[in-house]
Protein backbone atom coordinates (compact mmCIF):
# COMPACT_ATOMS: atom_id res chain seq x y z
CA UNK A 1 0.00 0.00 0.00
CA UNK A 2 1.20 3.47 -0.19
CA UNK A 3 2.64 6.10 2.19
CA UNK A 4 2.16 9.08 2.37
CA UNK A 5 3.28 12.34 4.57
CA UNK A 6 0.92 14.99 5.54
CA UNK A 7 1.92 18.39 5.98
CA UNK A 8 -0.86 20.00 8.56
CA UNK A 9 -0.23 23.65 9.34
CA UNK A 10 -2.04 24.08 12.77
CA UNK A 11 -0.17 27.13 14.70
CA UNK A 12 0.49 26.39 17.85
CA UNK A 13 1.06 22.71 17.44
CA UNK A 14 4.07 22.45 20.04
CA UNK A 15 1.85 23.46 22.42
CA UNK A 16 -1.31 21.59 22.56
CA UNK A 17 -1.51 20.04 25.89
CA UNK A 18 -1.73 15.96 26.23
CA UNK A 19 -5.19 15.73 26.77
CA UNK A 20 -5.48 17.99 23.17
CA UNK A 21 -3.42 15.66 21.50
CA UNK A 22 -5.13 12.45 22.67
CA UNK A 23 -8.20 14.23 21.88
CA UNK A 24 -7.05 14.60 18.12
CA UNK A 25 -6.06 10.88 17.89
CA UNK A 26 -9.48 9.84 19.68
CA UNK A 27 -10.93 11.64 16.29
CA UNK A 28 -8.42 11.04 13.95
CA UNK A 29 -8.74 7.17 14.95
CA UNK A 30 -12.88 7.33 15.11
CA UNK A 31 -12.40 8.32 11.68
CA UNK A 32 -10.00 5.78 10.82
CA UNK A 33 -12.75 3.21 11.79
CA UNK A 34 -15.12 4.72 9.72
CA UNK A 35 -13.07 4.53 6.40
CA UNK A 36 -12.11 0.89 7.17
CA UNK A 37 -9.01 -1.00 6.86
CA UNK A 38 -7.88 0.72 3.33
CA UNK A 39 -5.71 3.51 5.43
CA UNK A 40 -3.82 3.21 8.67
CA UNK A 41 -2.41 6.20 10.30
CA UNK A 42 1.54 5.25 10.92
CA UNK A 43 2.71 8.24 13.49
CA UNK A 44 3.00 12.05 13.09
CA UNK A 45 5.92 15.01 14.42
CA UNK A 46 4.28 17.59 16.01
CA UNK A 47 6.26 20.66 15.71
CA UNK A 48 6.07 24.18 16.81
CA UNK A 49 3.50 25.00 13.72
CA UNK A 50 3.19 22.25 12.16
CA UNK A 51 2.13 17.93 12.22
CA UNK A 52 3.50 15.45 9.82
CA UNK A 53 1.48 12.56 9.80
CA UNK A 54 2.56 9.33 8.20
CA UNK A 55 -0.41 7.58 6.84
CA UNK A 56 -0.61 4.26 4.52
CA UNK A 57 -3.29 4.36 1.87
CA UNK A 58 -4.52 3.57 -1.47
CA UNK A 59 -4.22 7.25 -2.93
CA UNK A 60 -4.43 10.56 -2.12
CA UNK A 61 -8.36 10.97 -1.90
CA UNK A 62 -8.22 8.67 0.77
CA UNK A 63 -6.33 10.76 2.60
CA UNK A 64 -8.05 13.69 1.67
CA UNK A 65 -11.45 12.30 2.64
CA UNK A 66 -9.97 11.30 6.58
CA UNK A 67 -8.90 14.95 6.77
CA UNK A 68 -12.25 16.59 5.46
CA UNK A 69 -14.26 13.83 8.13
CA UNK A 70 -12.11 14.49 10.80
CA UNK A 71 -11.88 18.09 10.49
CA UNK A 72 -8.37 17.98 10.06
CA UNK A 73 -5.74 20.26 7.52
CA UNK A 74 -4.28 18.62 5.03
CA UNK A 75 -2.11 21.47 3.73
CA UNK A 76 0.41 19.21 1.78
CA UNK A 77 -0.37 15.40 0.97
CA UNK A 78 2.93 13.66 -0.97
CA UNK A 79 3.34 10.02 -1.74
CA UNK A 80 6.69 8.41 -0.76
CA UNK A 81 8.43 7.14 -3.33
CA UNK A 82 11.25 5.74 -1.49
CA UNK A 83 12.34 5.43 2.10
CA UNK A 84 16.21 5.96 2.66
CA UNK A 85 18.57 5.63 6.00
CA UNK A 86 21.97 5.27 7.15
CA UNK A 87 22.00 1.55 5.47
CA UNK A 88 21.44 2.96 1.73
CA UNK A 89 25.15 4.52 2.12
CA UNK A 90 26.52 0.97 2.16
CA UNK A 91 25.53 0.12 -1.68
Amino acid sequence: MPKFVIERNIPGAGQLTAEQLQGISATSCGVLRDLGPGIQWVHSYVTDDKIYCVYNAPDEAKIREHARLGGFPADSVAQVRRIIDPVTAEA
